[in-house]
């Protein structure tokens, strides 16, 4: 039988959510339903209800998560009722062109559920990454389940299903940072501040952070940066330069998504540099840049997608660390909160309050 549950649904461009009946089927092949126990509220959810990923509306909110699978469909293995599981958007195929030269990081062939979740009156949703987590029960593709130890509670493990994963990954599998590294991370939200943990994680021996809040700045000294530079006050080029020897930095990440910033992170690394751009931008934006300056420059201008995660890899290594107290994947979770709240924690987002609101079921 169909399951009748909750959830949170963006209608049209800019609107206000609302919590709406949705109805999700019984899984078929391949496919899972899981209950979902608590789901972050993301940046990349307010990208959808504002339109800035696609305008496939209505739109299912929610893809942050972390839940206990409840039924799988035919053709299952590895998965069964009563997993605890993490939901992730990359369930590689194994077949693809980069799945078979051994980068299934870039999988170009994920999957997603072939069923609809519906409204009540029957019109179907396109869930949030493939997703759609922001109700009690959710379908998706068996192979966007990634099992992890249960002990870790479901408000920290779900914040591995995107943003936290995106920002450790850039450090970590895209940017390449390694030990005596010096990094600078441009935009100290959710995922800005888990770069700076993952270049703490890999070693680096100089992590700048640049922001124009001091109050995000302050975090991501607890994060693990060693220095802070208010862009507001100071041009962030020439700051991130003098605090490296006048080089700039071995990576700089840009966790903003935008082309000012992409800018500035392009001119303050050093000449052989790295540049991982993990930002979300829009549509409409572009960026020129003197192409003898690129030619210049040397080093790499990467793009960090769910920071190249391989999540059947890194999402139990990433939960062992939390759990051996070696990764404070806790201290992202600003609040806890309930599935009617969601609008206003994209407010509090917007005006820089909190690093993650988490609907917990």
């Amino acid at each position: 039988m169909p399951y009748e549950v909750q959830g949170v649904i963006a209608r049209g461009k800019g609107q206000e959510v609302s919590l709406e009946t949705v109805i999700v089927p019984d899984p078929g092949p391949g496919e899972a339903v899981v209950n979902v126990q608590a789901c972050g509220v993301c940046h990349t959810d307010l990208h959808y209800r504002e339109g800035g990923i696609n305008d496939d509306f209505p739109f299912l909110l929610g893809h942050e998560a972390a839940g206990v699978v409840e039924a799988v469909g035919d053709g299952v293995t590895g998965l069964e009722p009563g997993d605890f599981v993490i939901l992730n958007w990359r369930a590689v195929c194994g077949q693809c062109r980069a799945c078979l030269r051994g980068r299934p990081w870039y999988c170009f062939n994920t999957h997603n559920a072939a069923q609809k979740m519906t409204l009540a009156d029957g019109t179907e949703l396109s869930p949030a990454l493939g997703i759609g987590a922001f109700l009690e029960k959710t379908l998706v593709a068996a192979g966007q389940c990634t099992k992890v130890s249960a002990e870790a509670p479901a408000q920290v493990a779900g914040l591995l299903g995107c943003g936290v994963m995106a920002g450790i990954g850039a450090a970590i599998n895209t940017g390449g940072v390694t030990r005596g590294d010096s990094v600078a991370v441009i935009g100290c939200g959710g995922v800005g501040d888990a770069a700076i943990l993952g270049a703490q994680l890999a070693g680096a021996a100089k992590i700048i952070a640049v922001d124009v809040d001091d109050r995000k700045l302050e975090w991501a000294r607890g994060f693990g940066a060693t220095d802070t530079v208010n862009s507001r006050e100071s041009d962030p080029v020439e700051a991130i330069r003098d605090l490296t020897g006048g080089f700039g930095a071995d990576v700089v990440i840009e966790a903003v998504g935008r082309p000012e910033t992409y800018k500035q992170a392009f001119y303050a690394r050093d000449l052989a540099g790295t540049v991982v751009l993990v930002g979300v931008p829009t549509p409409e934006m572009t960026l020129e840049l003197p192409l003898l300056d690129v030619f210049g420059r040397g080093g790499a201008l990467k793009s960090s997608w769910y920071g190249d995660c391989l999540p059947s890899r890194d999402f139990p290594m990433l939960i062992d660390l939390f759990l051996q107290h070696r990764l404070p994947l806790d201290k992202f979770v600003s609040e806890t909160i309930g599935l009617d709240q969601v609008e206003e924690a994209f407010a509090k987002m917007h005006r820089g309050e909190v690093l993650r609101s988490v609907v917990v079921f």
